[in-house]
């Protein structure tokens, strides 16, 4: 979808290799989903702002998980945006869009 609107996007299935990717690429927008099997998405975010320099970076929880104790916790790790599955694709544009050529 983000492809497709122009974007350029980058794609990774656990933490460590999300990790050293936002490490390579300075991305401008990271989605992260929160319930991963090696480390959750809160402890990704949070590395990735304490470690790595993306201070400008926006920040968006992707997840099933979406009662106020989880959003809570999101908002507590740094993220930006909290998107509950099924996400809307007008709401993730919207947030993406605001961007300039966001790297995802």
């Amino acid at each position: 979808m983000l492809e497709m609107e122009g974007h350029q996007v980058f794609l990774k299935f656990n933490g460590p290799d999300a990790i050293e990717m936002a490490r390579q690429i300075n991305p401008e927008v990271v989605l992260l989903d929160i319930g991963l099997p090696d480390m959750n998405g809160y402890e990704i975010c949070r590395i990735m702002q304490e470690q790595l320099n993306l201070a400008e970076a926006v920040f968006i929880a992707q997840t099933g998980w979406g009662q106020e104790e989880h959003r809570r916790r999101s908002k507590e790790a740094g993220f930006h945006h909290h998107l509950v599955k099924p996400v809307a694709a007008s709401d993730l544009y919207e947030i993406v869009n605001s961007r300039k050529n966001p790297h995802i």
